[in-house]
């Protein structure tokens, strides 16, 4: 049972934390979606061009020629917490597009055995209760063609709901840019900035139940936590080219460069900022089934004997695309060579095309 009264008290202090140094809120924003782009370590930024460049890349979504819907689901820690995803995008003529996605990750059913011993210190097991944690993304996507040829605009708008049982919730508001260009010998360039007004989330505490749990720990969780959380900006800046074979194969290769202004351990890391490379293929036959594969999260990572160890994280994806239809695998973190716990992902993707 005291494992369950760490995990409340943990995410209470992770909840705090998080206020006080201002660098990892809402990060579940940062996980991805779409396994065809997971497969390839997220190197889409310049290329993405369907339903799910709402969340790579805005600006992509001016390549829709119909409706499309996109749905995604996965597992983490050990099947612990739960991703999902749907989006749904459409042009709105030959220059614009809009769209709209929803991104939940969560855990349910977490035991609360706060209440387990009563005050006369009798242990009572129907006072143990269940509580959810849960964090919302709601983005709405617009994007538009430039004037000078090949080159696209876009913008998110995003409202992120945050949920903590009935003990803390909160509210956030932020935007994105991208751009993508394409020239003329088919090189593809594309920057995508993340939370550029610095994405808030304002937060609400039940008094009530933070003083049930107040004293629960010594030294702990004594004082209200701030209220007030900040995102910083980031910035993803890639890179891409395909080539045809033989009218039946292609091969797509791509690289990003994820930016944090914030020192960490990233592969290349100052004061100002962090850079972390990603590549990414992706290997195609008839535009039917696909392979994919990638390496990125490049990290400096300090052992035990105070040396530092470089670790990263590889992909492997598969996907088979008929007529309106694809269906896309991804299992991530192959080898072992990050800390991270491998994935299981699939997404979906349907264009309405298929109903005309």
């Amino acid at each position: 049972m005291k494992n369950y009264i760490v995990i409340l008290l943990t995410l209470i202090n992770s909840l705090a934390l998080a206020q006080s140094t201002r660098k990892y809120s809402n990060e579940f924003m940062n996980i991805g979606v779409d396994a065809a782009a997971l497969g390839m370590s997220n190197a889409v930024v310049s290329h993405t061009t369907d339903v799910n460049s709402g969340y790579w890349n805005p600006a992509g979504l001016v390549h829709l020629e119909d409706n499309q819907l996109a749905l995604m689901h996965s597992s983490y820690f050990a099947n612990i917490a739960n991703y999902n995803y749907i989006a749904y995008g459409m042009p709105l003529d030959n220059r614009s597009a809009v769209g709209i996605s929803l991104i939940r990750f969560g855990v349910d059913d977490i035991l609360d055995t706060t209440q387990l011993i009563d005050d006369e210190g009798n242990i009572n097991y129907d006072r143990i209760n269940t509580f959810s944690t849960a964090d919302y993304g709601l983005t709405f996507s617009y994007a538009r063609k430039l004037p000078l040829d090949g080159l696209n605009f876009g913008i998110n708008a995003k409202v992120i709901r945050r949920i903590i049982g009935d003990f803390a919730s909160s509210w956030g508001f932020g935007l994105d840019a991208g751009i993508q260009l394409e020239n003329k010998s088919g090189w593809k360039f594309g920057i995508m900035a993340r939370d550029i007004t610095t994405t808030y989330n304002t937060w609400s505490v039940d008094e009530e139940k933070f003083e049930q749990i107040s004293g629960a720990v010594e030294g702990q969780n004594q004082e209200l936590p701030e209220t007030t959380e900040i995102t910083i900006p980031k910035l993803e800046i890639g890179m891409s080219k395909k080539w045809i074979f033989n009218y039946d194969y292609s091969l797509l290769a791509a690289t990003n460069l994820n930016v944090r202004f914030e020192e960490n351990n990233d592969i290349f890391s100052t004061s100002f900022a962090s850079i972390n490379p990603a590549l990414g293929f992706e290997f195609g036959y008839t535009d039917l089934v696909f392979l994919r594969g990638g390496v990125g999260n490049f990290q400096n990572e300090i052992q035990i004997d105070n040396s530092e160890n470089l670790t990263f994280q590889p992909n492997f994806g598969v996907g088979f695309k008929y007529k309106g239809i694809q269906i896309d695998y991804a299992f991530t973190d192959i080898g072992d060579q990050s800390a991270a716990l491998y994935s299981n992902v699939f997404s979906l993707k349907i264009d309405f095309s298929i109903f005309r």
